[in-house]
């Protein structure tokens, strides 16, 4: 999984950011990974919808599968690494880290979740 070291607090997260008015989604998934990763993306599916009370802001998380590129920095971005599940649980904060191993099932119902922004508040079922 590729992760970044954020520019602006120094965390590992996803990369990702909000769409563009007239962009698709697909669109927009693929412009926010390439812009902080130089990773060039299909996107495979949607893996989860995660929700922060404390903000009101919601979250969909993909699946994607790289197609070319190469890992580069970016005004946003102090890093760029490619980290295995382990290495997710180590690094990234738990609202983070959950968001990419829920990616990592094999099961294709999306995860709805709510979190904090600190600490993960449940998982709902998807009706």
């Amino acid at each position: 999984m590729a992760e970044v070291v954020r520019a602006d607090n120094g965390t590992w997260e996803p990369p990702g950011g909000v769409l563009e008015l007239t962009e698709t989604v697909e669109d927009g998934v693929r412009r926010e990974i390439f812009e902080e990763t130089g990773i060039k993306v299909s996107v495979e599916r949607l893996t989860g919808v995660y929700k922060n009370v404390a903000r009101g802001v919601v979250a969909l998380v993909f699946r994607c599968h790289p197609e070319g590129g190469t890992e580069q920095l970016s005004d946003e971005s102090t890093a760029v690494d490619w980290l295995t599940p382990a290495e997710v649980e180590d690094r990234m904060g738990e609202v983070f880290a959950v968001r990419m191993l829920d990616a990592l099932r094999g099961d294709a119902a999306p995860s709805i979740r709510t979190h904090d922004g600190r600490q993960s508040l449940g998982e709902q079922a998807a009706s």
